[in-house]
This record gives C-alpha cells, sequence and structure tokens, in this order.
C-alpha cells in the first residue's frame, strides 16, 4: 500500500513540477540528433534537387547517387526515429510518473547502438561504397560494414521498444485496471509496431551480409525485397501514428477544447496496429513471381487503413469546429476564423493534417494496379513521399517541437520565437507544395526517379520536364531555408530561451464521455489478431520464394 501510493505522489508530483531532470536530458538528446540530421540531411536535399534540376553539377568525389543515400538515410531513419523515441520517453515520463532507472538505461544503451550503427553505415557512404539508397535491397551490393551499421541501428530500436514495454507494463501492474493515459497508449502501439515490423528487415540485412562478403554467390533478390517492404511500408504508418498522437490529444488542448472520443482514439491505435504491417506487397505490384491474389489482398489492407484515418479526419475536425464554436464562432463556415491560426503549436499540425488528404489519396493511386503501373519508379513516388514525411509528418514533429522542447528544457516559448515559427511553417508550406507538386506532375510526364538529369541526347520529351525541374529546386530552396529556421528554432528554445514552465499539453475527454472498455487494453489480443493477419498475408508466399526459388543474384555495383 506504501508502494502504491509512493508511486502515485511521484506520478502526481512530475506532472505539477515537470519533467524528471534525468529523462529531459534523455529526450533532449533524442531531440538534438534528430534535427541535426534535419538540418545535414536537409543540405544534401538541396544539392540533390540542384542536381536533378541541372543547375548544380556534384563533384566526382561525392555524387549524386551518395547524396541521395545519406539523404535518405538521415532523414527517413535518423530524424524521424530520433524524434518518435525522444517524444514517446517524455509522454511515458510525463504520464507515467517518470521513468524506471532500469529504462532509461534502456534507452541509452539504445542510443548508442543506433549512434554507432549510423556512424558504421554512413562510412562506406562517404567513401562510395553503398550508393544503394535507403531500400538498399539486392542485387545491388554495398560494403558489409554497411549492413552491419543497419543492425546495430536494428538492435537500438528493439532496446528502446523493450524499454516501453517494461515501463508501461510497470505501470499498468501497479495501476490495475485502469487504462493506460492515452498517449503511452499511442507510444506503445508505435512500439509494437517498430518491434514486429524491425524484424523482416533485420533477416533480411542478416542474409545480406554474407552474401556482400562474399561467403555466399547468390541471394534470392524476390525474398529480400518483401523482407524489406514488411518493414518499410510499416515504417510510414509509424511516423503517421506518431504524428496523430498530437493531432487527437495535444492539438484540442492547445485550441482549448477536448479531445474526441476516447473509444474511438483507441480504437484507431488498435486499427492501425493490426493492418499495418501486411499492405507491402503494394509496393512490388509491378513485381513478377507474386500471384495477383496475393498483391491484391495486399492492396486491399493497405487501402483498409483508409477507414481509421477517415475516422480521425472526422473526430479530429468535429474537435475543431466544436472547439471554435464554443469561443464565438458563426456560421456554417465562419467558425474557422476562431481557431488560433496565431499558434504555431497549432498552425504547423493544422496544415499537416491538411496535407495528408492529397498525401492519402496518392497512396491510394499507387496501391492501385492499374494506376500503379502509370506512376511506378517515376518522380510520382518521390512526390507522394514529400507529401507525407515532409508535410504531415515532419511538419506535426516541428509543431511539437514548439511545446516539447521548452518543455523539457524549463524554458518557454516567447511571442518572438512563436512569430518566427509561423514564418518557417508557411516557409516549408510553400517550399513543400512547389516542390511536391512539380515532382508528381513530372511523374506524369514519365521523368523518372533515382536518376540524376540528363537530357537522355536532348529527347524532346526530357527537355519538356526543364520547367518543372526548375521548379523543384525553387521549392527545395526555400525548404532549405525552412530547415535553418526551425533548428535554429530548436537550438534556442532548448539553450537560450527564457526560463519558465511550460505546460505539456493533454486534452481532457469530453464530459459526459461514455466508458471506454477494457477489452482495449488487452495488447496480447491484438497482436496475436495482427501476427494471424501477417501470416495470412506472407507465410504462403515467402514460402513459394524459398521452395520454389528463383534463379539467385550475385552482388552489382551499378556505381
Amino acid at each position: 500500500m506504501a508502494t502504491v501510493l509512493a508511486h502515485n505522489f511521484k506520478e502526481k508530483a512530475t506532472k505539477a513540477l515537470g519533467v524528471n531532470p534525468k529523462d529531459a536530458v534523455l529526450s533532449k538528446s533524442y531531440m538534438l540528433v534528430s534535427f541535426t540530421a534535419l538540418l545535414v540531411g536537409g543540405f544534401l536535399g538541396l544539392l540533390q534537387g540542384l542536381n536533378r534540376a541541372g543547375i548544380f553539377e556534384l563533384p566526382t568525389w561525392f555524387n549524386y547517387y551518395q547524396v541521395l543515400t545519406a539523404h535518405g538515410l538521415l532523414l527517413i531513419l535518423v530524424m524521424t526515429a530520433f524524434f518518435t523515441i525522444g517524444y514517446f520517453y517524455a509522454v511515458m515520463s510525463h504520464t507515467l510518473g517518470g521513468l524506471l532507472p532500469k529504462v532509461r538505461n534502456m534507452a541509452w544503451i539504445g542510443f548508442g547502438m543506433k549512434i554507432f550503427g549510423f556512424v558504421m553505415a554512413v562510412i562506406p557512404i562517404l567513401l562510395n561504397q553503398a550508393s544503394v539508397m535507403f531500400t538498399f535491397y539486392p542485387p545491388m551490393a554495398a560494403s558489409p560494414w554497411f549492413y552491419i551499421g543497419l543492425v546495430f541501428i536494428v538492435l537500438g530500436v528493439w532496446m528502446c521498444a523493450f524499454g516501453c514495454f517494461v515501463q508501461v507494463a510497470t505501470w499498468r501492474k501497479k495501476n490495475k485496471g485502469q487504462h493506460v493515459p492515452i498517449l503511452a497508449y499511442f507510444g506503445t502501439g508505435v512500439f509494437i509496431l517498430l518491434f514486429f515490423s524491425s524484424i523482416p528487415v533485420a533477416i533480411e540485412v542478416f542474409m545480406i551480409i554474407p552474401w556482400a562478403f562474399g561467403w555466399v554467390k547468390t541471394i534470392n533478390v524476390m525474398l529480400s525485397r518483401t523482407l524489406f517492404w514488411a518493414f518499410g511500408h510499416t515504417l510510414v504508418n509509424i511516423w503517421y501514428l506518431t504524428a496523430t498522437s498530437a493531432w487527437y490529444v495535444v492539438v484540442p488542448k492547445i485550441m482549448g477544447g477536448r479531445r474526441w472520443s476516447d473509444t474511438l482514439t483507441r480504437v484507431v491505435i488498435i486499427s492501425l496496429v493490426v493492418m499495418n504491417i501486411t499492405g507491402g506487397f503494394h509496393h512490388q505490384i509491378v513485381d513478377p513471381g507474386i500471384s495477383e491474389s496475393v498483391k491484391f489482398m495486399h492492396v486491399f489492407m493497405s487501402l483498409a487503413i483508409g477507414f481509421p484515418s477517415l475516422m480521425t479526419a472526422y473526430a479530429l475536425f468535429a474537435v475543431f469546429e466544436r472547439t471554435a464554436r464554443q469561443n464565438g464562432g458563426k456560421g456554417i463556415l465562419g467558425w474557422y476564423k476562431k481557431m488560433p491560426w496565431g499558434d504555431v503549436r497549432f498552425l504547423a499540425p493544422f496544415i499537416a493534417m491538411v496535407a495528408f488528404i492529397p498525401a492519402g489519396a496518392g497512396g491510394i493511386v499507387q496501391s492501385t494496379n492499374q494506376l500503379n503501373q502509370v506512376v511506378h519508379n517515376t518522380m510520382w513516388v518521390v512526390g507522394h513521399f514529400h507529401l507525407t514525411l515532409g508535410m504531415t509528418v515532419a511538419m506535426t514533429f516541428f509543431g511539437i517541437s514548439y511545446w516539447l522542447v521548452p518543455y523539457l528544457s524549463g524554458r518557454v516559448l516567447t511571442r518572438g520565437m512563436n512569430k518566427l515559427g509561423l514564418i518557417q511553417t508557411w516557409i516549408w508550406t510553400i517550399g513543400m507544395t512547389t516542390m511536391a507538386t512539380a515532382m508528381h506532375y513530372l511523374g506524369l510526364l514519365g521523368s523518372p526517379r533515382r536518376t540524376s538529369f540528363s537530357t537522355y541526347g536532348d529527347h524532346a520529351t526530357a527537355l519538356g520536364w526543364n520547367p518543372y525541374l526548375a521548379l523543384l529546386a525553387i521549392g527545395g530552396t526555400l525548404l532549405i531555408i525552412g530547415v535553418v529556421l526551425q533548428v535554429y528554432a530548436v537550438i534556442n528554445m532548448m539553450f537560450f530561451a527564457p526560463k519558465g514552465d511550460t505546460e505539456f499539453p493533454i486534452a481532457e475527454e469530453e464530459e459526459n464521455a461514455s466508458k471506454t472498455p477494457y477489452w482495449t487494453e488487452r495488447w496480447g489480443v491484438w497482436i496475436v489478431v495482427m501476427l494471424v493477419v501477417v501470416g495470412m498475408a506472407y507465410v504462403i508466399p515467402l514460402t513459394e520464394f524459398i521452395v520454389n526459388a528463383p534463379p539467385g543474384s550475385p552482388p552489382f555495383r551499378t556505381w
């Protein structure tokens, strides 16, 4: 009894007095790495865009494909992963009464593993021995040390995931019969997906390492591609689920409102966890060796994710309208004037939500067989990816940083920094919209992805791409301005802003809300359901790839 009372007191004290200093240092370290990766990856993206537009020629010692690989690795794996882990560990510290010492140690071990792995992976890229791009699947082969670096990255992710599971399980033992606080519940879903989706890519990497060393002569290309996309497809939705946590819980509080149904929120999380890993074959629609029926099943599961997304759209815009009307908004659409457009903590994630509408529509295009045939391996796919990661995810993360970094640092968001954030948000929005629109149109015109600038012998079709490539370069230039402003804002709020208390914004449920059923807490059940669905989708095709394996491929170096 005394232990429970002490724990409850500690939890209330944490919520009232702010984050534990040791927990704050942990999350801030993850944030610093995340935004450092954004800065370096952003400049690499600018070089890439200028080169693709034919405006700037890269030197032979650091070519387009090196830049492309490093850009993808830094922004897709480093920036997003470190932000997600730092954010959810801050969430657990705040909502679960502070991190357990062993959990904090696990997160630091994961931090060290990931840093070591990224350094080991980046060195071969700089030496031009790993220009295999983010996807890195065979038959292209990098230096084996690149893949060994990836192993440490995965181990670091697993360590952080286990830390989350230990923290949440300990809280549940001490609070039997209670629901895990909603943000920690989001974090549980994210780390479940991170752990299970990284298992296939870990298997793939362990297949590649002996092949890259030359210990085995060939590798099963279909099997390795499939294992990669079981991870790659899920990774996008891990970012989306992280962003969604702020949309559901934080943004309503910033508006001065309450969050939508707790039951609906938890059902959305469960749905995304259960249906996410299945769907990887929609990235392989044009691949041979996969039956149409299996591809159709994966496409169905990919499109099924649209249902929790539609639930999210309804819930969030209902909250926006209800809160704005409570604040004096009138008319059919006039209520939007009462939304806090001058608060960057609201504006950035709101624009991110709106951007997800065309981003999601583009995903439907790429999940549809006939339409995918038109846009597959064109710049359309790159444009879609920049809308999802560059707008929906990154801008939500930016909005989170304007309250999370001051909270962790014991500082405040000043008017001046808020104004800078608004400027950064609009620069980023204009830049990304310009670039992504140009990429989509270039894809429809047939411009390929993953290639440096070429006029293909001054072919008329290729020359027709030039005006849109120039727009791509303009958008990229605006984006690097946004990157610099965002990193400056984070550094300022972390080290130089005035001292003070910043709220960790968590919206309460609506008054008279219905009681959330406890079956939503049965994560063991939902993980079993997820694994059954994954088995339905992958066991038969993977068995086919192994038993009736196509001729293996030797390693190729195309650069």
